[in-house]
């Protein structure tokens, strides 16, 4: 059982961490080539070659494809299977932690499911409703941590209570990126959010079950309690540096490796924009050249 419940912390965590540090450079290099981050990850270098290829939806596949993975570990890792109540009088219910995270699991599959619904199914690919299912599994997931705490330790509660403050700020991030789905900033926070959620996850099957000293974290130890919260200061600041890393690397790379980028970013971000709002734009010039063109007409006329 103590395997399972370090692999249903440190699973996760790895998959949210290493999601999180692919999509922090796929915007940092849209911030660099001035790009749209909704975009970018899904445009081709070049359209012609492998077009289908660039059509699958990679990202949609492989959170279908951890979901299952995971879903298959908690229900294997119970010896006598996913028991939804045993067969006492009055009955009573069985591994509600194991439930909690077999439901995390499916929620994570489903939001898979929608994304390749959604760039591969219908015609026309719909950015909102695969961010509105990301944002509904977090609301569900941070409903399920703050009962998820409720029979937990001192050592426990003080690990969940700061997982579920960054699974609070991602749900109020993702929530105004409805609204404002280019916003950079938002990326940013977004990004980094995943990182503390994933790296802690990871860190937190450590501290509950598999200590590095070997020996259980105590309960009526205060230090120790603390020293949570010291460990959770130092992932902030670690995360935070990797994301400004990963900027910096990305900057050098392609201003040094590939200074064609900003034109292309250029020339592909003009092609997201509306048509209405270009064309709002090159309205007054294309005027003006007309007047142009007919004062010249008119001056040569004799």
């Amino acid at each position: 059982m103590g395997n399972g419940k370090f692999g249903g912390h440190f699973y996760p965590g790895l998959y949210i961490f290493f999601y999180g540090l692919y999509q922090a450079m796929v915007v940092s290099k849209a911030m660099i080539v001035n790009d749209s981050p909704v975009y970018l990850s899904y445009l081709p270098k070049n359209k012609k070659r492998c077009s289908k290829l660039w059509k699958i939806p990679y990202g949609g596949w492989l959170k279908i494809v951890t979901g299952a993975l995971l879903t298959f570990y908690v229900i294997i890792c119970l010896d006598d299977g996913m028991v939804l109540v045993n067969k006492e009088m009055p009955p009573r219910f069985m591994y509600p932690q194991e439930w909690q995270h077999l439901t995390m699991f499916i929620l994570l599959t489903l939001d898979g499911c929608v994304d390749v619904m959604s760039k591969s199914v219908l015609r026309q690919r719909c950015v909102v409703l695969e961010k509105a299912a990301t944002v509904l599994g977090i609301y569900i997931l941070l409903l399920l941590l703050v009962t998820h705490v409720q029979v937990s330790s001192k050592v426990e509660l003080q690990v969940h209570s700061l997982l579920i403050l960054v699974v609070l700020l991602l749900m109020l991030v993702l929530t105004a990126e409805l609204w404002a789905c280019e916003s950079f900033r938002l990326q940013l926070v977004k990004n980094f959010l995943f990182l503390m959620m994933g790296s802690w996850l990871m860190h937190t099957g450590f501290i509950l079950f598999r200590p590095v000293s070997g020996f259980p974290w105590k309960d009526d130890d205060t230090s120790d309690i603390v020293f949570v919260t010291t460990f959770f200061c130092w992932h902030v600041m670690t995360n935070a540096l990797c994301l400004l890393g990963i900027y910096g690397i990305s900057f050098f790379w392609h201003c040094c490796y590939s200074p064609s980028l900003r034109l292309m970013g250029s020339e592909e971000a003009l092609d997201h924009e509306s048509s209405s709002g270009s064309f709002c734009k090159l309205l007054p010039e294309a005027k003006q050249q007309d007047r142009d063109e007919q004062a010249l007409h008119s001056m040569s006329c004799p």
